[in-house]
């Protein structure tokens, strides 16, 4: 990846995204399987996205807001590889780490300590690399001495504190975040805040989707709107999500 800033790491063109919803109420799974052999089932198709095009540049901060049913989630799961878009294509640029669900990559049968390095292998990094950032992640962390206990015994703003300790410290090119900074207490909230507010300092690209407008204002510089699976506007964070205010408020 170059070095000069302005350089476009992820370039969304034309992207559609089809699910087929069955029409049909099948009240077990052997006459769901029953149906489906023979062909049966009858489905509607469903474009979650449809012609969504946008750039984002090397160290800006995306906010992604919309309702419910928007396709925030879906369109960081394409960026992220998690699934293939039906139509369109995602070109990055970076090394991306992606933080999209609480637990995600993680194994509930292992301990904190192994689940740090088995997501930060199945994020490319080395075990050297692990080692040496590992007292910080478990210091960021919180967790104490509940590293050494299976994933299965955390609690959820704990599994959060962990997942995100091991995105944030890293150091990504590219972050990626679905509502992460609203899970957990209120002092994990505001101490991944401020780790978000660091990453704002340095040359890290984020993508965070978000129904709280303030921390989206508060932590980005540019904003996507999407409504029912289309991109309604973006541009400035501040412009982008006092439009999206006055709509719903409507």
């Amino acid at each position: 990846m170059g070095e000069n800033l302005g350089e476009t790491v992820i370039k969304v063109e034309n992207v559609g995204m089809e699910f087929n919803l069955s029409l049909e109420k099948t009240d077990n799974l052997k006459e769901y399987v029953i149906k489906f052999i023979k062909r049966d089932l009858m489905y509607q198709a469903f474009w979650a996205l449809k012609d969504i095009s946008f750039e984002v540049k090397k160290g800006d901060k995306v906010g992604i807001i919309g309702l419910n049913g928007a396709g925030k989630s879906t369109l960081l799961k394409l960026i992220s590889s998690v699934m293939k878009p039906t139509e369109g294509t995602i070109t990055t640029n970076g090394k991306i780490v992606p933080l999209l669900e609480l637990g995600a990559g993680f194994d509930p049968s292992y301990t904190g300590r192994e689940n740090i390095y088995l997501n930060g292998a199945l994020l490319g990094y080395s075990k050297d690399f692990l080692e040496s950032k590992f007292d910080e992640i478990v210091e960021f962390s919180e967790i104490g001495d509940f590293i050494d206990v299976p994933l299965k015994n955390y609690s959820s703003g704990m599994r959060a504190r962990l997942g995100f300790s091991i995105a944030s410290i890293l150091e990504p090119q590219i972050l990626i975040l679905d509502e992460v900074l609203s899970v957990g207490d209120a002092k994990f909230q505001e101490k991944s805040g401020k780790k978000m507010k660091s990453l704002l300092n340095s040359e890290t690209t984020v993508l965070y989707v978000s129904h709280t407008i303030g921390q989206v204002k508060d932590l980005c510089n540019k904003a996507i709107w999407l409504e029912k699976g289309k991109l309604i506007e973006q541009g400035p964070a501040d412009e982008v999500c006092d439009m999206y205010m006055e709509s719903i408020q409507r």
